[in-house]
């Protein structure tokens, strides 16, 4: 009876106890010792009497704790209530002194727990330091870091890690994850990558979660370089690195193109005795081959077999998709079959795979027989088999038949939303915007609702067919409850209004993108600034990339890339050259576009010497070049004077499998004929033709002007014969390069033939023909048809350059013109212009003939002053004409120079 009242007692306290336990949320303990109570129902009394008294001193202990907890959460809560008062200062301070307690380590994590900004937490966790005289324990510096990491606000994170490491440790490895993973989440990589850095640079170990869980973000943003850095990282601080995690290198560094940074890890791997598995080598299979390295997926998969990894359907799958990609569609079908023999269940993502295979090439009746094979086997198509046909026969154009095979998949498969909206993409393609609008609404009909890639899709296509009005009303008759525009949709607007010149419309949009809450991504961004800039308005593209800095939006490669292009067409050559250094400082790789760019746009500058440092760079950085990138190199060659260096280069491209361009011959021809080596660029020429390169007016042109300027006008002749008859027609500069030949030849009457054929075809005259007209009439005397050529090139409203100028002033004032050539003299120097010599002494000689002595006289002074050389002879014809007028002061002036002068030559002559 006894033991059984000790029982109920027991009972009793248990319940209490459990209750008890369930209200402060710690079961785990207690529950073990309620197990333990009941493990021998025989116990003695005096066992079971110590049990009573333990759980009664549990009891009891709990609630001190309880007790405890709640004295330490209105602590907590009286303290966050002070400093959320106002600002930190000798008031706030007061108020927290009035607390009797000293700060316990428990409540001030609490506190800062709590809190929301980190400076009041600094400031609060400050005076706690001076409060105690004693230093923080760990748990509340990393309750400051985590308020840190949940902020994401970094200002203080060195000073307090320091002061960490100073005390003798470091943060959790939870708050070290807590920090990285933050900024993850706001998108901020390198903000993320940054506090590893920091950590590493304090000695600390950042935690092996932190590592992958960035690395796994970075592969998602393509950052494959900070991938490398990390793993070489862990590495060295002897964390395991797994398959894995090389896998996801090497995924990324193949699918960027990278081929030798993959390959190289491949063999790293392999050097750490890691074995490839079946994941590797689909990876490698699927991104070696989309970026064109057919050959290695080809190896890869023969590998994997000799390895004893026998291919799944994954592998398969992959090395069809590549295969129909290279346009090697015979391959594909070949290890299709192979995969299909000895199934008797249709992998269907092959069979979707191969459907679109045939799709692409326009082969629809293999794709709709490989439908009907799948229903021989059992196996009912699939929604994605028929969306890879719609899609297909939307890039052929085949609207109607789309629509045929739209009606008959629906016995099959229900047509969803992407269904739908392929149906849209297609009829907006074909400018069937009207019916694009009926398949959204039909959508509803079949109980489903437009989604934003509807819209996207819509947006899209009517901006690209310049329908902008069209465009923002869609934008406009969104229901935002329903249907959100996203960032693509501003984006696509944003960019279809900039486009087309509306650049204030689509700075207003982003205003309302940035009201909406979306972040503007790096896409909105460029857009925007080449947009401005395409519109003549740099300051305000200058602006766009400051207030994206401002707003924390990391820039990336293509960003940068598009802003160097825009700086350097708008002659801003030092902005650009400190763009390409931006590019490397914040840890970017420059590509071959980025060095396309600057080196095209320092060439354009002036600086074309420079064409080879940058080139030698490119190939250290192991860099392959592609066509666009080769011509941009090749006209730096040339344009420097180094065309034996383009011409290696041409060579060099033809070996590395890239065919020459217009772009690529045109360069070079251009640069032998500039250097007289005229056989060589006509073999070139002939060489283009021979290899079907559409040769255009530039490279003719080019031809004609080498062979005109070594006096081979017939070759020039029949060059412009055969440009004619290729049905090509000459532009202002292959005329202005024979008629420059023809006069410098002293053909004048051959000239003004070519200059009338030039007119009768067309093409108008520039300044730079009529100055050659001119400079060449003058040349054989012919001065009253220069000055005809003058008054109808005034009549064009053309403004001649200097040396027409001048030629046509001293042309003038030689033939007793003088009237006119002295107003043309005034017109020139009132437009800016600055005589030369030679003006100025044909001047000063035609007033003097002209009976103009005192005229001539004050042109002789102006001339001195200018600093310009005055001739003898203009001397003495100038002191004829002042003698003979009776200027004997000003003779005087003019013979004393005319003596100096004579001194001069003759200690010239005996020196």
């Amino acid at each position: 009876f006894e033991v059984c009242e000790h029982m109920k007692i027991l009972s009793r306290v248990q319940v209490l106890n459990f209750r008890f336990v369930l209200k402060c949320g710690k079961i785990d303990p207690l529950s073990c010792k309620f197990s333990s109570s009941f493990s021998n129902g025989s116990s003695s009394e005096l066992h079971g009497k110590a049990k009573v008294n333990s759980f009664m001193d549990d009891t009891s202990h709990s609630q001190d704790n309880e007790l405890k907890s709640e004295s330490m959460r209105k602590i907590v809560h009286d303290v966050c209530r002070v400093l959320d008062t106002g600002p930190w200062g000798p008031a706030l301070e007061d108020a927290l002194n009035t607390f009797d307690d000293m700060p316990q380590p428990e409540s001030v994590v609490g506190v800062i727990r709590r809190l929301k900004h980190v400076q009041v937490a600094l400031q609060y966790f400050r005076w706690v330091e001076k409060k105690t005289e004693q230093p923080h324990c760990p748990e509340v510096y990393n309750a400051l870091l985590m308020l840190m990491a949940k902020t994401r606000n970094l200002n203080y994170l060195e000073q307090i890690l320091e002061e960490m490491g100073q005390a003798g440790f470091g943060p959790s490895n939870n708050t070290c994850i807590e920090l990285v993973s933050s900024f993850i989440k706001s998108r901020k990589l390198r903000e993320a990558f940054g506090v590893i850095e920091t950590m590493r640079k304090l000695k600390f170990r950042p935690a092996y979660s932190a590592y992958t869980t960035l690395i796994g973000a970075l592969s998602a943003a393509h950052e494959a370089d900070l991938m490398l850095t990390l793993l070489h990282q862990m590495q060295e601080m002897g964390y395991e690195v797994s398959v894995h995690l090389f896998t996801t290198l090497i995924r990324v560094f193949a699918r960027d193109g990278r081929i030798d940074a993959a390959l190289s890890l491949l063999d790293e791997m392999k050097s750490n005795s890691f074995n490839a598995d079946i994941v590797l080598y689909n990876v490698c299979i699927d991104c070696f081959g989309k970026v064109g390295k057919l050959d290695m997926a080809w190896k890869f998969f023969h590998e994997m077999k000799s390895q004893g990894l026998m291919p799944d359907d994954v592998t398969y799958t992959s090395m069809i998709g590549v295969l129909c990609k290279a346009g090697r569609l015979d391959e594909a079908v070949e290890l299709f079959e192979e995969l299909d023999r000895n199934r008797s269940v249709p992998c269907v993502y092959a069979y979707n795979t191969m459907i679109m295979g045939y799709g692409s090439v326009g082969k629809f009746d293999k794709a709709y027989s490989l439908l009907e094979r799948q229903k021989r086997k059992g196996c009912i198509p699939s929604v994605i088999a028929y969306n890879c046909i719609l899609t297909c026969l939307g890039r052929k154009g085949k609207v109607e038949e789309a629509f045929r095979i739209f009606e008959e998949m629906k016995i099959d498969a229900a047509p969803n939303l992407a269904t739908y909206n392929i149906l849209v993409d297609l009829l907006c393609k074909a400018g069937e915007h009207e019916a694009a609008l009926k398949v959204r609404d039909s959508m509803k009909e079949a109980g489903l609702f437009p989604n934003i890639m509807t819209v996207n899709i819509m947006i899209d296509r009517l901006c690209k067919a310049q329908k902008l009005d069209e465009a923002c009303s869609l934008f406009l008759e969104l229901d935002h409850k329903v249907c959100t525009p996203d960032t693509v949709t501003f984006c696509s607007l944003i960019d279809g209004l900039g486009r087309h010149g509306r650049v204030n419309d689509a700075y207003l949009l982003y205003e309302k993108m940035l009201d909406s809450d979306q972040i503007p991504n790096a896409v909105v961004y460029t857009s925007l600034i080449m947009n401005f800039f395409k519109s003549g308005r740099k300051e305000d593209g200058h602006k766009i990339y400051k207030e994206m800095m401002h707003r924390g939006c990391s820039p990336d490669l293509m960003l940068l890339n598009n802003y160097m292009d825009c700086v350097f067409k708008a002659g801003e050559t030092e902005k650009g050259r400190a763009l390409f250094e931006e590019i490397k400082a914040r840890g970017l790789t420059p590509d071959v576009r980025s060095y396309s760019i600057l080196i095209h746009g320092l060439v354009k500058a002036g600086f074309s010497k420079e064409t080879y440092k940058l080139f030698y760079e490119m190939k250290e950085q192991g860099l392959h070049l592609d066509t666009r990138a080769y011509n941009i190199v090749i006209d730096g060659f040339c344009k420097s004077g180094k065309v034996n260096k383009a011409y290696q280069l041409l060579e060099e491209m033809k070996t590395m499998g890239l065919q020459p361009t217009v772009v690529t011959y045109g360069s070079v021809i251009d640069g032998l004929a500039k250097i007289d080596r005229l056989d060589e660029a006509y073999m070139l020429f002939e060489e283009a033709k021979s290899k079907d390169v559409d040769l255009n007016v530039v490279v003719y042109s080019s031809l004609i002007d080498g062979f005109g300027k070594v006096g081979r006008i017939d070759e020039a002749y029949l060059i412009l014969e055969e440009l004619m008859q290729k049905g090509l027609t000459p532009n202002t500069y292959t005329w202005n390069c024979l008629l420059d030949a023809l006069v410098k030849a002293e053909e004048i009457d051959e000239s003004l033939v070519c200059f009338q054929n030039m007119k009768n075809l067309k093409c108008p005259p520039n300044e730079v023909t009529y100055s050659i007209m001119i400079n060449g009439l003058c040349k054989v005397r012919k001065f009253n048809k220069a000055f005809v050529f003058w008054q109808e090139m005034q009549k064009q409203g053309l403004k001649p350059n200097t040396i027409t100028y001048t030629t046509m002033i001293a042309g003038l004032a030689r033939v007793g013109n003088v009237l006119e050539a002295k107003d043309l003299f005034e017109r020139f120097k009132s437009s800016g212009g600055i005589p030369d010599s030679a003006c100025y002494n044909a001047m000063i000689e035609g007033l003097s003939n002209a009976n103009k002595a005192m005229d001539a006289y004050i042109l002789f002074e102006e001339t001195r002053l200018k600093g310009c050389r005055i001739h003898s002879k203009t001397c003495i014809v100038l002191l004829d004409a002042l003698h003979k007028v009776e200027c004997l002061e000003q003779a005087a002036i003019v013979g004393a120079v005319l003596r100096e002068m004579a001194k001069s030559q003759h200690a010239t002559r005996f020196t």
